[in-house]
């Protein structure tokens, strides 16, 4: 037999398939296992969704000829969608097998632009002496620039208020007051790409260094409503398939936990350098000496930079630049 007639031979089977249940699939949906018959021989087909096309005379046209977009949730300049663009099933009217999950960011700004470029990455270490020096004022500068407004909509109630899935009474616990809900990148169906955030009232608390020796009874609290709360809402997920975590740095400065289904594929936020456990937090500052202002402000924190970020341009390339230490030595 030639190679040309293996090769049609091989293509042939795929259309040979009959699919009885699905063995394994990826919580990013990225990739399924199928399994099934071809002549009665029992067979596998593993289906991973391609590359996109880098040709312009593809994605100038993909927006629209996407169907069904149906629009998961909007906030400020955020907007989250799922969309069809595969086949039309004869039986499926309303079109509702949706195969991509859409975000945009409109109107976005230079900043939105450099973090989702593509880049090189450098791994830096934030001493305590950097951070009060250099990155608490770049923090303040971002707080200032209006970029959590989108965040004190939530908080205060006025965007996704349908999708809380649980909160203290707005006000009442003063600075211990927080909420859950998903994060808008779900889809709100499969369990094992499960996320939520919890996103706490205060606003003096903009990321995991402001953390203290005193904040430590409030955390666990928050633990452990964050994950009954998951459990009584998704009663299929046990307390045991949860991970709670937080960004640092984080991509807005208000202080937020994640929490994620430990299935979820571990991709670059979930890296060495970007996502610490809480439970680790926790017993970090447990572990500090000193009294009850005694925080992650005191320590030296590593992690990852992309290139193009204003952190590493304004602040650790002109670091290393003058040779003061940017990565472990």
């Amino acid at each position: 037999m030639t190679s040309e007639e293996n090769k049609r031979r091989a293509e042939a089977l795929i259309p040979k398939f009959h699919f009885e249940r699905i063995l394994n699939q990826d919580a990013g949906g990225r990739d399924i296992t199928l399994y099934g018959h071809v002549d009665s021989q029992p067979a596998l087909l593993i289906i991973e969704r391609a590359p996109f096309p880098d040709a312009e005379e593809y994605l100038s046209v993909l927006p629209a000829n996407l169907r069904s977009i149906t629009n998961l949730g909007n906030n400020d300049i955020y907007s989250w969608f799922l969309a069809s663009g595969g086949p039309i099933l004869k039986d499926n009217e309303n079109d509702r097998f949706a195969d991509f999950k859409i975000s945009m960011i409109c109107p976005c700004t230079d900043k939105h632009i450099k973090k989702h470029s593509r880049q090189g990455f450098r791994f830096v270490t934030e001493t305590p002496e950097i951070y009060h020096e250099k990155v608490r004022p770049y923090m303040q500068t971002n707080r200032e620039e209006g970029r959590l407004n989108w965040v004190f909509n939530i908080i205060e109630g006025r965007k996704e208020v349908e999708d809380v899935i649980y909160r203290t009474p707005l006000g009442r616990d003063g600075d211990e007051g927080f909420l859950m809900l998903p994060n808008l990148h779900w889809d709100r169906k499969t369990i094992d790409a499960l996320h939520l955030l919890g996103i706490v009232e205060r606003r003096d608390i903009w990321s995991l260094r402001d953390l203290k020796k005193k904040h430590i009874p409030w955390l666990k609290h928050m633990k452990a409503k964050l994950i009954d709360a998951t459990v009584k809402t998704y009663p299929q997920i046990d307390t045991d398939q949860l991970k709670l975590f937080c960004h640092y740095h984080p991509t807005y400065y208000h202080f937020h936990i994640h929490v994620v289904h430990v299935m979820l594929e571990a991709t670059a936020t979930q890296s060495v350098g970007k996502a610490i456990g809480l439970d680790s937090i926790i017993e970090q500052l447990e572990c500090m000496s000193g009294d009850s202002e005694t925080g992650m402000d005191s320590v030296s924190l590593s992690y990852t930079l992309g290139e193009a970020s204003d952190l590493w341009t304004e602040i650790f390339e002109p670091l290393k630049s003058s040779g003061r230490a940017s990565q472990p030595q």
